[in-house]
C-alpha cells in the first residue's frame, strides 16, 4: 500500500510538471506570417525572407499569408484581432502602424492591440518617374505638374500608406498638382509607371531595383536624410531643399497585445540573429535595404515617438483626420 502511495504522488507530482513543460515549448506548430501587401511588393519580399529564416532557426513551418488592401490596414488589423499565442504575426510597415493614425480612424490601435518585437529593414523611398515624362530633376517635376491641365498622376498603395504621404508631403511643399491611383501593392504602384498608366511614384527602393537597373524608369530624388549607399548617385530632396524632414520606410514584426512575454523574447532573438546575418544582409542590399533589428522595449519607444512626429508632420501640411 506504501508503494502505491509513493508512486501516486510521484506521478501527481511529475504530470503537472509534464504537461506545464509541454505547454511551454515555444513553438510547437506552424506560425502564421501575414503580410499586409500584395505578393511582390517590398513587404511581401521581406516577409518571405523572414518567414525562411524563421523557419530554419525555430524549426517549425512558417507561412506567409497576403491580406491586401487599405494600404496595409486590412492584413494589420487581422493580426491586432488574432489569438495571442505567437502563431499569428504580422510583417507590418511604417504605414500602417505609425503614419495611418493620423490621418484616419483604425479599426486598431497600434499602439495598444499589438506587441512590438523588432524592426527587420529600412529603406528609402525614391522618386520615380516614368522616362517619356520631359522633367529631369524633382524641381522640373513639379514645375510640370502645373502646367497639366489635370495634374501629373502617381501610384500609391492605397490611402494612408506611406507612398501616398511622401507624395502628399512633396506636393504641398512644392504647390505641385498630383492624384493619387491606388494599386494592391508597391511593385504593381511601380509597374504603373514602367507602363505609363501613372506619370510617377515614390516607391520603396527595392520595389524599383529591377527598373532602376533596366532603365524603365527614371530616378529624381529620394527621401530619406542621406543618399543611400546603394545609389549614392541619387540626391535627397531635403538637400534639394524641397522637404524639409525625411521619410524612411521600415518593416518590423509584430504580436497581437498580450503575446506571453517569453515567446517575445524568443522571436525577439531570432530577429537579432537574422539582423546579422551576412547571407540576410546581402540579400536585403541587394533589394535596396537595409537589415537592423532592436528590442521590444527600444521599439515600443521608437513608435510612440514616431507616432507623435508623423501626427505633428502630417498636421502641418493639413492632412489630419
Amino acid at each position: 500500500m506504501r508503494t502505491v502511495l509513493l508512486a501516486l504522488t510521484a506521478f501527481c507530482i511529475v504530470a503537472p510538471m509534464q504537461a506545464t513543460s509541454a505547454q511551454d515549448a515555444y513553438p510547437n506548430r506552424a506560425i502564421k506570417l501575414i503580410v499586409p501587401f500584395a505578393a511582390g511588393g517590398n513587404t511581401d519580399v521581406v516577409g518571405r525572407l523572414t518567414a525562411s529564416y524563421m523557419q530554419k532557426a525555430l524549426n517549425v513551418n512558417v507561412v506567409v499569408e497576403n491580406r491586401a488592401g487599405a494600404g496595409g490596414i486590412n492584413g494589420t488589423d487581422a493580426v491586432a484581432k488574432a489569438a495571442p499565442d505567437g502563431y499569428t504575426l504580422c510583417i507590418c510597415g511604417i504605414g500602417p502602424i505609425t503614419v495611418s493614425p493620423a490621418t484616419e480612424k483604425l479599426p486598431y490601435d497600434p499602439l495598444k492591440d499589438l506587441a512590438p518585437i523588432s524592426l527587420i529593414n529600412t529603406n528609402p523611398l525614391v522618386l520615380v518617374v516614368n522616362p517619356q515624362i520631359k522633367a529631369g530633376t524633382a524641381a522640373e517635376l513639379a514645375a510640370l505638374s502645373k502646367t497639366v491641365p489635370d495634374g501629373l498622376s502617381y501610384g500609391t498603395v492605397g490611402a494612408g500608406g506611406l507612398m501616398q504621404f511622401a507624395a502628399e508631403i512633396f506636393r504641398v511643399k512644392t504647390g505641385s498638382k498630383f492624384t493619387s491611383v491606388p494599386y494592391r501593392g508597391g511593385a504593381l504602384a511601380t509597374a504603373a509607371v514602367v507602363t505609363g498608366e501613372v506619370q510617377l511614384a515614390f516607391s520603396n527602393m527595392s520595389d524599383a531595383m529591377g527598373q532602376l537597373a533596366a532603365g524603365t524608369v527614371r530616378p529624381l530624388a529620394i527621401t530619406t536624410a542621406k543618399r543611400s549607399p546603394h545609389m549614392p548617385e541619387i540626391p535627397t530632396l531635403m538637400e534639394l531643399g524641397l522637404v524639409d524632414y525625411p521619410v524612411e520606410s521600415w518593416n518590423a514584426l509584430f504580436a497581437p497585445a498580450g503575446t506571453p512575454q517569453p515567446v517575445i523574447a524568443r522571436l525577439a532573438e531570432v530577429m537579432a540573429q537574422m539582423a546579422k546575418d551576412p547571407e540576410i544582409q546581402k540579400r536585403m542590399a541587394d533589394f535596396g535595404s537595409i537589415a537592423v533589428a532592436n528590442t521590444p522595449a527600444e521599439f515600443t519607444q521608437m513608435l510612440r515617438e514616431e507616432t507623435d512626429q508623423w501626427a505633428k508632420a502630417l498636421s502641418a501640411i493639413g492632412l489630419k483626420r
